[in-house]
């Protein structure tokens, strides 16, 4: 009995020495940007939440939109430049791997790579007026599915906010994480 109590109690001083697991998940980030559709004005919203250690799994969704143009007439139309909005929603998911024990970073930083996947919804619009082909030169992700590649970094402000930039192959964002 006495080795038992002296087991537990070198486990609950040991333990408070002893550096807990640091927590990525529970957290909401949202973000603004530019997208690579033709610099495209961009927002993503996410929740993370812990996988297993150092690795995040988080639901997204983002908009991106881009204003494009294509000159076009005929002999009832003028020629002269058209344009048409595009809208790309992607949602999908995004796994992320944080490096914060491997750089030995403190308690205020994060550093992570990641991959995102899902699938897009688009929708063009084109201007009142046109009448010409619809179907524009294919520009990256036209198809449904949706993929990314990421690297970023996110200095936390405090135990509940924090301020991230996430360099992507497709949408790279800065914005606030919230976390609970």
């Amino acid at each position: 009995m006495k080795k038992i109590i002296i087991l537990l109690a070198s486990v609950y001083l040991l333990g408070g020495a002893m550096k807990a697991q640091e927590r990525f998940g529970n957290a909401l980030n949202i973000g603004g940007g530019i997208g690579y559709y033709g610099n495209a004005a961009a927002g993503t919203l996410n929740y993370e939440f812990d996988l297993f250690r150092n690795f995040t799994l988080a639901p997204f969704v983002s908009v991106l939109t881009y204003r494009d143009y294509r000159y076009w007439g005929d002999p009832y139309y003028p020629y002269r430049e058209y344009y048409y909005r595009e809208t790309i929603i992607p949602v999908g998911a995004k796994g992320t791997y944080y490096f914060d024990e491997l750089f030995r970073a403190g308690d205020r930083w994060d550093f992570y790579a990641a991959a995102s996947v899902g699938v897009a919804f688009r929708k063009r619009v084109w201007e009142a007026g046109y009448y010409g082909e619809r179907d524009v030169e294919v520009r990256r992700y036209s198809g449904p599915l949706y993929g990314n590649l990421h690297i970023g970094s996110e200095l936390h402000l405090s135990s509940a906010v924090g301020i991230f930039l996430d360099l992507s192959t497709g949408l790279s964002t800065f914005g606030l994480g919230i976390h609970f």
